[in-house]
């Protein structure tokens, strides 16, 4: 509270309002603070992994590749498959082992959802090892 003093007498009379200029100074000088520092907590760290000395894992000999073309349409093997005969296809293709792992390719202008939406459809034919396959080097 501030007293204000009068000439009119030796009465101290109350002031009821607060001087927010300091208070307005200091919120600015915070949000600067803050607005230089934010960018600067989001910096990627970089790290300089070590090698790993772990074999890779062994490749089967005869590999099930299932492939989804630019026209979003399947293939196991080299047999085309129609979107709903996937899990038949795949069963006689991995003789009924459900523990077959799955090579999955597709072209790069094929879309995620559409992607996403064939590995829904190996997850529901109980093929749940599933490994996504590219290129060496290439961007």
């Amino acid at each position: 509270m501030a007293a204000r003093f009068h000439s009119d007498g030796d009465d101290l009379t109350e002031s009821h309002e607060i001087n927010v200029t300091p208070f307005i100074d200091v919120m600015l000088v915070l949000l600067i603070i803050f607005m230089v520092a934010a960018p600067l907590a989001t910096v990627d760290v970089k790290v300089d992994l070590p090698a790993s000395t772990a074999e890779p894992a062994p490749k089967p000999d005869k590999p099930l590749y299932l492939t989804v073309k630019a026209d979003k349409s399947l293939a196991v093997g080299n047999d085309a498959v129609a979107s709903d005969g996937l899990a038949a296809a795949l069963d006689a293709a991995a003789k009924g082992d459900k523990e077959t792992r799955i090579f999955l390719r597709a072209d790069k202008s094929v879309d995620y959802a559409s992607l996403m939406a064939v590995m829904d459809q190996l997850r529901a034919a109980g093929y749940l090892k599933v490994a996504l396959v590219g290129l060496d080097g290439q961007k």
